[in-house]
């Protein structure tokens, strides 16, 4: 599948604010193994641990993809694409 290099950013945007949330919820909730959580607060941390690991592992296999379309290094690519997720210009 083909991807812009604004949709690789987009992906990246979407994983960070999804890995943001996880460390919310662990700071509102305490850390899964040292405090015990409640049923509704368990399923909340677990649904968006895994959208965070969902959204990430989508981002890395979109960079790679592109990084080999373009004939690119994948690192190259990807440290591209952190600092153009990371300006606040969107």
């Amino acid at each position: 599948m083909a991807h812009t290099f604004e949709e690789l950013v987009q992906k990246q945007r979407a994983a960070e604010a999804a890995r943001i949330m996880v460390e919310e919820l662990r700071d509102t909730y305490g850390p899964p193994a040292e405090r015990r959580m409640t049923g509704a607060q368990s399923g909340t941390y677990e649904t968006a641990l895994r959208a965070w690991r969902d959204l990430a592992r989508d981002a890395q296999t979109a960079v790679s993809e592109y990084a080999k379309e373009t004939g690119r290094s994948r690192s190259e690519v990807e440290a591209e694409v952190e600092r153009a997720a990371s300006r606040d210009d969107r």
